[in-house]
């Protein structure tokens, strides 16, 4: 081997004897030519592969296969598959459509366990097959343990109560609102057979809100958290399930201020815990506060989320700016915002210790600044509140200042890969949020593509030049920065690319541009001196470095407002989750492997996107949201709804899964209204009005329907506010949706589907219609229903034959078995007992 060779080898020790002597077995079993160069990234192979076509006898298959294992192994790179085997465990537990019990997980753990150590000697396929599969069970397990251990009660139906209980926090919303997260004690009129244990309540009065660890009590609407509001897309109670959220609702009224409760029943521990984290709520709301009032305006409001991770002040028009520009990342405390805060801290401490003399001469001053980095991070976490994406970069931030102590590389795959085994033993559920995944594909991909560019061929044979003059150093600094800037927001977009399409559905066309214009912004004015004003806020003299943040992100809104006006924002719509498992697979095999065994992660990239250009997702007729208030008929790119402002956290979910354009207001008829219904219709609670509103005429109801179906245009609602809309679909279908549920009966004798809101108790129509009532709905969750696109008769009742995809469909899992439980007897139904 060359000197040159053994000399960039260096740095890469312990593993070269151990690479040496893979080789060395690898060259004695196949007696063909010579050795690759010890070139570390796998485009060396490749070439040498392409060199061999040339003139060399190529390498059996199977042997170039050999070698590359013996050489991935060597450097250890086994350890990088260690998160990726338990992650995919924790993803198999959470699809499971019942949850195993506990014996039989422990029962495959003691399997595989003593299955491999009977093998521990034989290494081979059986060997590596059955570590993978205790793996993946281990990663079942913690998904297991975890669920059990959070237990939460998510409430089962919507319900109006008054409610008692503490404040834990408390944010402040744009328009001056405050949402409080409040542990709930005690419900009344009625009181709550399956109280949840923690909810968040709106209160939309502007006056002195109530304190942190404060009682607080008033009349409020609460709901349990909304499912999938389509097939595929987020499911916001499996979230709320694992934030330990069990409802969401909104104060009558201005909410009252009482003592708070103390604390009976609980632990000693248990209270310890609470009263430190209102101390720590308390901080960070004042810290939130006096950054506000400092700043103001959106500036104001994103500086705070920066610290804080309180994002609700932020106005809607300035967070869909930074969503168009590609720089919503920037709102969230993730991996960016810790290692520009760590990194600030390292280098400054590190400058100033360098100027105490002698100092450096006695001490490793770099591992003090470190120590001091870790130090800082630490009180950022905890003053950023304990999200889960800050949780994660913590982490992964934490280890890497830890690897300064032992003199090890910070930057490097194996300490992102530890990072990762420790979120998901600490919280597996992590890995099904876009945030996980997002910030994992990110940080992978940039220290692969890093190490990649470090070990180019070449590298050290460049020479060495010096300075021409004076401005040469600082040029060549400066384009070093712009390029790095260039390549790690290109590497960051590509690899996180495909999650922003499947869970958002959408992509910044321009977001590579507005990473290049916003980010030496956010490096040079916005964290830096986010730090420091953090630093000097006990002194009180945070006051100018704050102005100095605040102007810095006034330029940042400034740039994502002109970025976002070239209207650079791509709708994908849903993607196939097929095509989904196949890129995210192949980037991380890409990312993950160092020989030429990363071709086929680029492989397997290559086959998800010939899935997505020949595998379109089919478009459904009619989709229903799970509340039964929102029903759309859908044609191409528009919508026709039977809302003319249809509720916005429900449709914008699905104009981008759907890719809809356009959206059709219903009709309205207010001459067709039935007197005696419309007087007393709008209550929020069809299934009382239902049984107190007096009966109606049917016969005038069902001439009031056919005229409504018959005077629709196709493909439009035709309604009678606050009564019933009709409409006829282009299969033909007679659809009705019905506000009042005493026309429930006439709506049934008219209509192929009907739609609505009230709870009621028979689930079926005597005429054969199909009904979607708020029960039903319950247990379905949102509904797709699709045609074959031309009215097909079925011999059975005549009526188009319909294909129906649910957006919920186990109830036995925790965060889903809330939707069977009956308030009226306590009890689960057969098909959602308590696990």
């Amino acid at each position: 081997m060359a000197q040159g060779q053994e000399q960039d080898l260096a740095p890469r020790a312990p593993f070269d004897s151990m690479l040496t002597h893979a080789r060395t077995r690898s060259s004695q079993r196949a007696d063909v030519v010579p050795q690759q160069p010890e070139n570390r990234a796998w485009y060396g192979s490749l070439a040498h592969l392409i060199a061999a076509r040339g003139g060399i006898r190529p390498l059996d298959r199977h042997v170039q296969f050999k070698r590359a294992v013996a050489e991935e192994l060597a450097f250890g790179h086994a350890f990088l598959f260690v998160p990726v085997f338990v992650g995919s465990g924790v993803l198999v537990w959470f699809w499971l459509p019942q949850t195993p019990g506990p014996l039989k997980l422990a029962l495959l753990m003691c399997v595989f366990g003593m299955a491999f150590f009977a093998l521990r000697h034989r290494p081979g396929f059986w060997r590596t097959g059955i570590l993978i599969a205790a793996l993946v069970t281990a990663g079942m397990a913690l998904a297991a343990w975890e669920t059990a251990r959070l237990g939460t009660v998510v409430l089962d139906t919507p319900v109006t109560t008054w409610v008692r209980g503490t404040v834990t926090a408390r944010e402040t919303t744009d328009r001056g609102y405050w949402r409080y997260t409040v542990a709930l004690a005690k419900t009344s009129d009625p009181e709550l057979r399956r109280p949840p244990m923690r909810i968040t309540l709106l209160s939309r009065s502007r006056e002195t809100p109530v304190n942190i660890g404060g009682g607080i009590e008033g009349r409020a609407r609460l709901s349990p958290p909304s499912g999938a509001a389509l097939p595929g897309l987020n499911n916001f109670a499996f979230d709320s399930y694992f934030r330990g959220i069990g409802a969401v609702g909104y104060f009558y009224g201005k909410p009252r201020s009482v003592p708070g409760s103390e604390g009976t029943g609980t632990s000693g521990i248990a209270t310890w815990r609470a009263g430190i984290g209102e101390t720590i709520a308390r901080w960070r709301e004042a810290v939130g506060a006096r950054i506000r009032g400092t700043i103001g305006g959106d500036a104001g409001a994103i500086a705070a989320a920066l610290v804080t991770a309180e994002e609700r002040a932020i106005g809607r028009p300035t967070i869909e700016a930074l969503r168009e520009a590609g720089l919503a990342h920037v709102l969230a405390i993730s991996g960016l915002n810790m290692v520009l805060a760590a990194g600030t801290f390292l280098i400054g401490a590190r400058t100033l210790l360098s100027l105490v003399p002698g100092l450096a001469h006695r001490f490793a001053i770099k591992k003090l600044a470190a120590g001091g980095a870790l130090i800082m991070v630490f009180a950022y976490i905890l003053i950023s509140g304990g999200a889960v994406s800050a949780v994660r970069s913590w982490i992964m931030i934490s280890i890497m200042l830890i690897a300064v102590f032992f003199d090890r590389p910070s930057i490097s795959l194996r300490n992102v890969a530890l990072s990762a085994l420790i979120i998901l033993a600490v919280t597996p559920s992590a890995i099904t949020g876009p945030g996980f995944q997002m910030s994992f594909a990110a940080t992978v991909a940039l220290v692969a593509g890093y190490a990649l560019w470090r070990e180019r061929p070449g590298r050290e044979s460049l020479p060495a030049t010096r300075a021409a003059n004076r401005w040469t150093g600082p040029l060549k600094a400066a384009g070093g920065f712009f390029a790095g800037l260039l390549l790690s927001s290109l590497i960051g977009g590509l690899s996180t690319m495909i999650y922003s399409a499947g869970h958002f559905h959408r992509l910044a066309a321009y977001g590579l541009i507005g990473n290049l214009l916003a980010m030496p912004i956010i490096s040079i004015f916005v964290m830096p001196f986010g730090l420091l004003a953090m630093l000097l806020m006990p002194l009180g003299l945070d006051r100018y470095p704050l102005l100095v943040m605040g102007q810095g992100l006034d330029w940042m809104i400034s740039i994502a407002q002109m970025v976002a006006s070239w209207g650079g924002e791509v709708t994908t719509g849903r993607i196939p989750q097929q095509a989904f498992l196949l890129i995210a697979a192949g980037g991380a095999l890409a990312c993950l492997f160092r020989t030429w065994l990363a071709i086929s992660g680029l492989t397997i990239v290559a086959a998800g996107l010939v899935v997505i250009s020949l595998s379109g997702m089919e478009q459904p007729d009619i989709v229903i949201a799970e509340d039964g208030r929102l029903v759309a008929m859908i044609r191409q790119a528009q919508a026709s709804s039977n809302r003319t402002k249809p509720p916005d956290f429900v449709f914008s979910q699905w104009q981008r899964a759907l890719r809809l354009e356009d959206h059709r207001e219903p009709q309205q008829r207010p001459e067709l209204a039935i007197v005696d219904a419309a007087e007393a219709a709008g209550s929020e609670e069809p299934t009382e009005t239902r049984a107190t509103k007096p009966p109606i005429d049917r016969d005038a109801a069902r001439n009031v329907i056919r005229t409504l179906l018959s005077n629709a245009a196709p493909g439009r609602f035709l309604c009678v506010a606050k009564q019933w809309c009709a409409a006829t679909a282009a299969q033909g279908w007679r659809i009705v949706t019905v506000d009042d549920a005493r026309f429930i009966g006439v709506a049934c004798d008219e209509a192929d589907i009907v739609v609505t809101p009230a709870m009621l108790r028979f689930h079926t129509c005597r005429s054969g219609a199909l009904l979607f009532s708020g029960q039903s709905l319950r247990r379905t969750g949102a509904v797709e229903i699709f045609g074959t696109g031309a009215r097909t008769a079925d011999k059975a009742d005549g009526r188009p034959a319909m294909r129906m995809v649910f957006a919920q469909a186990p109830l036995q899992r925790p965060w889903a078995q809330h939707r069977t439980y009956d308030w009226r007897s306590g009890q689960f139904d057969a098909g959602g007992t308590v696990e």
